[in-house]
């Protein structure tokens, strides 16, 4: 099982009134950390749509504030496979600043055909290193 660790530059953008990430924020971060996680295993999404016919769409989420990040902040963004089904994805998600535990979420992606939305089974090639993962 291995976890792929993506940083992140907290921009001022990221941030409300109050000078914290904005809670929504996180749900764009574990998405990044996502697309390059299937990015670093060689895998497009853009590619994915047009060789293969398939998107991803996140199904469920369930997340878990902890403690706040602030505006030019490094931070971490983990992403790992937990459960690797035909046509679905779990990923444990976790966003860190050094040794603290921001937040924490499970991600639940759905494989759908990119031409009628309906659920698709992900591609052998795809799927052999995702079980590969988890």
């Amino acid at each position: 099982m291995q976890t792929f660790n993506w940083p992140v530059r907290v921009y001022y953008e990221d941030t409300d009134a109050g000078g914290v990430v904005f809670y929504a924020n996180y749900l764009k971060f574990f998405e990044r950390a996502r697309t390059e996680m299937l990015r670093s295993m060689g895998f497009e999404q853009d590619r994915l749509i047009d060789e293969q016919g398939i998107i991803f769409v996140v199904r469920s989420v369930q997340i878990d504030y902890l403690m706040p990040a602030r505006f030019n902040e490094q931070i971490n963004v983990s992403a790992i496979v937990t459960l690797a089904k035909k046509a679905s994805l779990i990923f444990e998600q976790t966003i860190t600043r050094g040794s603290d535990v921001l937040c924490t979420g499970t991600v639940r992606i759905a494989c759908l055909d990119s031409k009628n939305m309906r659920p698709k089974a992900i591609p052998d090639i795809l799927l052999e290193p995702l079980h590969n993962e988890c």
